[in-house]
């Protein structure tokens, strides 16, 4: 035993020899991604917090109804932002809103290409299905540490932490959806001279699509359980409250900040769930 442990393999010294040297060679593009993430970020708040509230929530409460076309999910959506207005929390529900969205884009755009090449190539994804194993089993904690050092303190680690912990859903439904196309589909389709293009766009996404939204849906949800996780780095939002709350012991604010959270994830999975099932709920 001693032997093990006074010839430790210095794996701690390896990721931060690899961190300072992704510092040192790669400043300017980890600047110009901060850049482009906050860019994001500032014209989603932009969009929500300029508006009066109730201008955004009408407007929401329009979407929630051409959406799903159920009284009970609209009057839902339009009661619990009210209530989130009322509380006092709506600017902090923006920014969490905002950082949840540019999450789930950054997510879907990374995660469904990646999802189709890991269907379409067997090698691909034994490659990379470790690695989303390892990204959501490792402690949110670890790799914040150097999302920190890479991006400095606001929104824009709290984002990259985000996608790192929520990208594996859309990659793996993604390809989830691919794979299950049936082959009769397929060979029906490359029967009348289609191309793998053709096949894939007018065959296996289509047929793929209720997975990949069920991927949006897992990705938002995702999202929102980092909210308090971020706001450690800090990322504005509801996890703010939350933290001072926990900090403070203050329950009465801990229950309303979490009731917010609560709230805005009840909404966005009834926006863009793809079951019918509850609708009514």
């Amino acid at each position: 035993m001693e032997f093990l442990t006074e010839n430790r393999i210095p794996i701690g010294g390896w990721a931060k020899a690899f961190v300072d040297w992704l510092t040192t060679n790669f400043e300017l593009f980890f600047d110009q991604l901060a850049n482009l993430l906050s860019g994001i970020i500032s014209v989603l708040l932009y969009i929500l917090q300029t508006p009066h509230p109730l201008i955004v929530i009408v407007i929401v409460t329009a979407l929630a109804w051409w959406f799903r076309r159920s009284i009970g999910i609209a009057a839902f959506t339009c009661l619990g932002l009210l209530l989130i207005v009322n509380q006092g929390y709506w600017q902090e529900t923006t920014e969490t809103l905002a950082l949840v969205l540019a999450a789930s884009f950054v997510s879907m755009a990374v995660g469904v290409p990646l999802g189709i090449v890991a269907a379409r190539r067997a090698w691909v994804y034994s490659i990379m299905r470790p690695i989303l194993d390892l990204m959501q089993t490792i402690p949110t904690f670890v790799y914040l540490i150097p999302a920190l050092i890479l991006f400095g303190l606001g929104m824009v680690p709290g984002l990259i932490a985000t996608v790192i912990f929520a990208i594996p859903a859309p990659i793996r439904l993604t390809r989830l959806g691919i794979i299950s196309t049936p082959p009769s589909l397929v060979e029906a389709a490359e029967s009348f001279g289609a191309t793998p293009w053709q096949v894939l766009r007018k065959v296996e996404i289509p047929f793929a699509m209720p997975q990949i939204m069920a991927g949006l849906t897992q990705t938002i949800m995702l999202s929102l359980s980092m909210v308090v996780i971020a706001a450690l780095v800090g990322a504005d939002g509801l996890g703010v409250p939350v933290l001072r709350a926990l900090n403070t012991v203050n329950i009465a604010r801990g229950f309303e900040s979490g009731l917010c959270i609560v709230i805005l994830a009840i909404v966005l999975d009834r926006l863009f769930r793809t079951s019918d099932e509850g609708e009514g709920a």
